[in-house]
């Protein structure tokens, strides 16, 4: 099968890398995101088509900023620096670097004074608006570069230099912000990296499908299931590959919703023709959430209880040599994978990170490269129902961290009815469809209320709904009034041990979706 082009992002910690990855995908090019501490040899094993340089917080001419191995620079491959990516090409070049006393953030009004193919079809011969997000700027380009681009407040805005198709500009393309900012970055992947749009769904399904086959063999996989999407897509990827030598197995850790264990075993048994074997550890979860508040052991606790039930489970079964998850790759970015990358890390997830050593199972993860809507394409190329592929996310601790606060078999049937009540509102309106998720989340707060004639003092409920097309960013779905109503009096009325609902209209930065 022919390699397909990539496009290899060094990241320098900037909080729009993940946005560079998608849009340089949804332009049909596959991209990952590698630290910018990656050697040269190492980068030039992942076979790069083109290469791109993030932004980051950190200023080039501070001690120990983030470098770029000089080598990379030497082979010739289209590059674009984008804010830190410029002004470190410009350092390592022999530019002039100026540093600011105060960052210069937000929009700004860009003018091309030179003609490139970077702003073919993008800049038109008027000002363009784009987004800013710097303290360092370069005052003076390196040899060999032409200034081909200025605002009022930077003599050089963007700069190239075309003989060794080295380009890049101080504002960031990525981000919404930035008018047609897609259009750009599509001129630097096709017109000059010369790159084919060979991404799409349809050959991820073939490529992982083959490399599934040769990498396992005869071998057994033992996989476990959630009934969300990224689970099930791994199951049925896995299971075209290596059929009957894949054995599922779904735990029921007692922090599911309303009727989920048994809506998705008999789903997946019936319609996939998966085997799946249903654990019941509800007690054994429970029993070690006991007293625990706080929200990063409470998923290190239910990660590492996982991993010993499928150790469990799969010494069961003669032969297995894998455990297969539905890792995605926002999943890998949030948890810092890149190891001495400059990113921060925002949250542990069950299925990333150390977990595996534990076990005596080797890991294949099919979704790895994947952000969400991207499995969801992945979904409907396999033929899934959209009542699987439009699920609303679900996170793997569970209703553990929709609980804030202590988790008890109390509070857990709180949460189920309030939030049954939340999805069957959301569909009944055609909602469900129009937003990311939409959940409820249960606080350690109680307040006063009135219920008749009689007082209560009882829990907070808040509404979390969120628009969103990978997780990596969002902002909370302007649902209407008479819908929030009816949810907040439905779960007053008929949950038992809630008397407030409020809603949460909290952003993606610098809030998360789930609350813990």
């Amino acid at each position: 099968m022919e390699q397909q082009d990539k496009v290899v992002i060094l990241d320098f910690g900037s909080q729009y890398t993940q946005l560079i990855a998608r849009r340089i995908r949804e332009a049909g090019v596959y991209s990952e995101i590698h630290p910018c501490s990656t050697k040269a040899e190492d980068v030039k094993a992942l076979h790069p088509s083109a290469l791109v340089l993030s932004g980051g917080p950190a200023s080039v001419t501070d001690p120990g900023a983030p470098e770029l191995d000089p080598e990379i620079l030497s082979w010739g491959l289209p590059v674009l620096g984008i804010c830190y990516g410029m002004q470190l090409l410009a350092k390592d070049l022999g530019g002039k670097i100026v540093s600011s006393a105060e960052r210069e953030y937000g929009r700004a009004s860009f003018t091309c004074i030179k003609s490139s193919p970077l702003f073919d079809d993008w800049w038109a011969g008027s000002d363009m608006t784009v987004w800013m997000s710097h303290g360092d700027r370069v005052e003076a380009p390196p040899p060999g570069f032409e200034v081909v681009g200025v605002t009022d407040s930077i003599p050089v805005a963007a700069m190239a230099d075309e003989s060794r198709k080295l380009y890049a500009i101080q504002f960031h393309p990525e981000v919404a912000h930035t008018e047609s900012g897609s259009v750009l970055l599509n001129n630097f992947l096709f017109k000059i990296a010369g790159l084919k749009p060979s991404w799409t769904m349809a050959s991820f399904v073939d490529q992982t499908v083959a490399g599934l086959r040769e990498r396992l063999g005869e071998a057994k996989v033992v996989c476990g299931l959630s009934g969300g999407i990224d689970s099930t897509v791994a199951a049925v990827l896995l299971h075209r590959a290596i059929g009957d030598n894949l054995h599922c197995i779904f735990v029921d850790n007692g922090l599911l919703r309303m009727n989920e264990r048994q809506e998705v075993v008999d789903y997946l048994a019936k319609h996939f023709e998966l085997n799946v074997k249903c654990v019941d550890a509800e007690d054994l979860f429970l029993s070690k959430l006991a007293g625990v508040e706080d929200p990063e052991e409470k998923r290190k606790i239910i990660g590492y209880t996982f991993i010993d039930i499928f150790d469990q489970e799969a010494s069961a079964i003669s032969g297995v040599e894998y455990l297969a998850q539905g890792t995605l790759y926002p999943d890998v970015i949030e948890s810092c994978s890149f190891k001495g990358g400059p990113s921060a890390v925002i949250k542990s997830h069950h299925n990333v990170g150390g977990l595996p050593e534990r076990m005596k199972l080797k890991l294949v993860e099919p979704l790895r490269e994947l952000f969400k809507d991207e499995v969801r394409k992945v979904a409907a190329e396999l033929g899934l129902p959209d009542e699987i592929i439009w699920r609303h996310p679900f996170p793997g601790p569970g209703l553990s961290i929709r609980i804030i606060g202590e988790v008890t078999r109390e509070r857990l049937d709180i949460l189920r009815r309030a939030d049954k009540i939340v999805q069957e509102e959301l569909r009944a309106s055609g909602w469900y469809r129009r937003m990311w998720q939409g959940f409820a989340v249960l606080l350690p707060l109680k307040t006063v209320g009135v219920m008749g004639d009689g007082r209560t003092y009882e829990s907070v409920c808040a509404l979390r709904m969120v628009d969103s097309i990978d997780a990596m960013t969002a902002d909370w779905t302007r649902v209407p009034t008479d819908i929030l109503a009816r949810i907040s009096n439905r779960i007053i009325n008929e949950v038992q041990g809630i008397n407030r609902v409020v809603l949460d209209i909290s952003s993606k930065p610098p809030s998360t979706i789930e609350w813990e």
